[in-house]
């Protein structure tokens, strides 16, 4: 990559520090303020991202040139606002306790493991302030001092903690760094649909059998494409999902610090989030699930926000970039933000009607107004949703008559059956796969009971209505790939923190119970509608992570209650014993998914360190590599300058793409030979200079020309017109 390049690539960076100081709130008593700028901030960069490319899109202007000037401008307006902004107000006096009891980010921390629990301040107490200064100066200060007070104070368990995340995170990035591309999905639809884009210059959708490519929600590869532009190539595309799952860890402490969680408990709850294999994983690939569970998390803290205070301008245009930027990412993730927008709307009524002072009651037109003021804020937040998703659904609109996309797209994945018993097992499949472990006997009986039940009820446990495509249950899900793997441990302090929240909210947290209940409530809300409307599926978990990231600071929360308890004899120093042997196996867990997670791994056959680049990127499919070169190989040698695919659905295109480019790096003519899409015909096979497939050689041999000489290996073949 140019200078040049690497300098484009700061811009979003640069971005994202600038808008922080900006976008970081002032006020007194708000929780973790400088997290909720890094919030702010990475929804204003992101909606900048996606409205740069709907409108470039709309010029047939996807370029570099126009992306660069995009990004230059957008940094140089960001610092003139950010370097105007200039604290005003004197510091607030803090006393010496409260300084040494100060969160890291916002709030106090819990006492040592078996430690007595002695009076703390409350979860939103302010950091103690740093001498006066403003912008990028203020924000790195701020976060210098909370460090530092962190490395003074903290327990050993919590340094532990800290540094087991920290550790986590690097290794991640070792791994996004190294590896190559390798992500099924990626090679099937997510890349080549920024190669298109790169190609036409345009979103305008193409002939293709891969309808994924024009039918899923491109809110993920939208961010994918200004790295493609900047660098030329993927060398750091998955950097996004690692950057994504940053923006988890950072949005689920703060939201175990607005449910009052001291600095232990969110600790804790980065430490679950950071170990989790799915989470490990997915934070160095190409997949989206992660960046829909980051763009959901930060809908849930804002929304925690409008719990307390009345919302402002500010509030609602970032939750409704965070509704827009979800429902742009993967529209599962509005299974949570939509309970979550309803919980906020419901909230900002009760306060909008809240006696002021000690008046008994509000003034009617006051009152009146606070409502209507209310209602216009939810408008709002759908107003800047539909701004953000509202493009790409016209688009899908205009194209298939529908806004989601299809009849095969809607009838392959929402539940076709929605009567209780068909709802109860879809349920308990899911749960299955999700809490799946490497205990054979006990996956088998349990699974075996699931179908006994199943068919008891009347309900064939493999019925296509409630079970995506051919697959058939049960699979196993423990080992650690990255599509598949399961969550026990996360996923069972999670449940019994949602249980403990909903029933007994004051054992958790003394204060703000309702807030903590009504949260929890959410949560398991949002769990049970994704049971009644996703069919079950083999990697069906990772499209439950936005529900395991908002549900994870339910777990932290109730793992540092039980660590808050004065140890002694009997069921208290038995819990808390199984708390820590529990998050010492999810420490193992995450480590053992880094080391030999798939389909990228430290150590070990595939190693990112000893795995050239062509291996790392047919990991998956190993027997594929020889093949796509071979057959590159003789079309480049062709010198053929439009070339036809001839591919299935699930068929990898995005090879093509890197093997067929020109020598100067320019992406190749590839023209589908085949069409899903009812008003884009494919290209005439006459029309190209050569033809590579993939699949079975019939459906090659259908579509060559009378005379051309085909070529076939196993997966992959080509054919060459008589002249060559």
């Amino acid at each position: 990559m140019s200078a040049a390049g690497w300098m484009l690539v700061a811009a979003p960076v640069a971005a994202l520090v600038l808008l922080t100081a900006l976008l970081r709130p002032r006020a007194a008593g708000v929780v973790a303020p400088h997290r909720l700028g890094v919030v702010r901030a990475a929804l204003l960069t992101g909606v900048f991202a996606v409205l740069t490319v709907e409108v470039l899109g709309a010029l047939d202007a996807l370029t570099l040139p126009a992306f660069a000037l995009a990004w230059l401008l957008f940094v140089a307006g960001v610092a003139v606002l950010a370097g105007r902004r200039r604290d005003t107000a004197a510091p607030r006096a803090a006393t010496a306790g409260s300084r040494r009891a100060v969160l890291v980010g916002a709030t106090v921390g819990g006492p040592t493991v078996g430690a007595a629990s002695g009076p703390q301040p409350p979860a939103d107490a302010p950091a103690p302030p740093a001498t006066v200064r403003g912008g990028v100066a203020a924000l790195l200060a701020g976060w210098a001092d909370r460090l530092t007070h962190l490395r003074r104070t903290a327990t050993r368990g919590e340094r532990l903690l800290a540094g087991t995340v920290l550790a986590v995170v690097l290794i991640e990035l070792v791994v996004a760094l190294l590896a190559e591309p390798n992500n099924f999905d990626s090679q099937t639809y997510h890349l080549p649909k920024v190669e298109h884009w790169v190609a036409q210059g345009s979103l305008e959708f193409w002939p293709t059998a891969i309808h994924r490519q024009v039918t899923i929600p491109p809110g993920a590869e939208y961010l994918l494409l200004h790295l493609r532009l900047f660098t030329g190539g993927d060398a750091l595309h998955n950097l996004v999902q690692w950057a994504a799952g940053i923006g988890c860890l950072l949005a689920a402490t703060r939201i175990t610090a607005q449910l009052g969680g001291g600095r232990r408990a969110q600790l804790v709850t980065a430490f679950l989030l950071a170990t989790t294999p799915m989470v490990a994983l997915q934070a160095t690939s190409t997949q989206t699930d992660l960046v829909a569970a980051a763009w959901a998390a930060c809908a849930a803290t804002l929304v925690l926000d409008g719990l307390r205070r009345r919302a402002g301008l500010t509030d609602a245009l970032a939750l409704g970039a965070a509704t827009g930027l979800t429902a742009l990412t993967k529209t599962s993730g509005l299974i949570a933000v939509g309970p979550l927008l309803l919980l906020w709307g419901l909230a900002q009524l009760r306060l909008a009607r809240r006696p002021a002072g000690d008046a008994a009651d509000l003034e009617a037109p006051a009152g009146a107004r606070q409502v209507a003021r209310t209602v216009g804020g939810s408008l709002l937040v759908l107003l800047v949703a539909a701004t953000v998703v509202g493009p790409f659904l016209a688009r899908e609109t205009a194209e298939f008559g529908h806004p989601l996309g299809p009849p095969r797209l809607r009838e392959s994945i929402p539940m076709e059956r929605h009567d209780p018993a068909a709802v109860l097992v879809n349920a308990l499949r899911i749960g299955h796969t999700a809490f799946d472990t490497p205990l054979a006997p006990l996956r088998a009986g349990t699974a075996s009971a699931i179908m006994d039940g199943s068919r008891a009820v009347g309900v064939d446990p493999q019925d296509r209505a409630i079970t995506f495509g051919r697959e058939v249950f049960p699979v196993p899900a423990w080992y650690p790939d990255e599509d598949r793997v399961a969550f026990p441990l996360a996923g069972a302090l999670a449940l019994v923190g949602a249980v403990v929240a909903l029933a007994r909210p004051r054992r958790v947290v003394p204060v703000r119970s309702g807030a903590l209940r009504a949260y929890a409530g959410v949560v398991v809300g949002a769990v049970l509608l994704h049971t009644a409307m996703i069919k079950w599926q083999p990697w069906g978990n990772r499209l439950l992570l936005y529900a395991l990231v908002l549900a994870v600071p339910l777990a932290g929360l109730w793992v540092d209650a039980v660590l808050r308890r004065r140890a002694g004899t009997g069921r208290r120093s038995v819990a808390a014993g199984l708390v820590v042997t529990v998050l010492a196996t999810s420490a193992l867990a995450g480590v053992l998914a880094l080391s030999y997670g798939f389909p990228r791994r430290l150590v070990g056959a595939g190693s990112v360190f000893t795995t050239g680049e062509w291996d790392t990127r047919f990991l998956r499919r190993p027997q594929w590599a020889d093949e796509f070169r071979w057959a590159a190989s003789a079309v480049r040698a062709s010198d053929a300058r439009r070339i036809g695919l001839v591919q299935q659905n699930d068929n990898w295109e995005y090879p093509w793409w890197l093997l067929l480019r020109d020598d100067d790096g320019r992406s190749p003519e590839l023209v589908a030979l085949q069409s899903v899409l009812p008003d884009r015909p494919p290209a005439d096979p006459t029309s190209v200079d050569a033809i590579v497939c993939t699949g079975p050689r019939t459906e090659c041999a259908r579509l060559v020309p009378a005379g051309w000489t085909i070529e076939y290996r196993d997966h992959v073949g080509y054919a060459l017109p008589p002249t060559h």
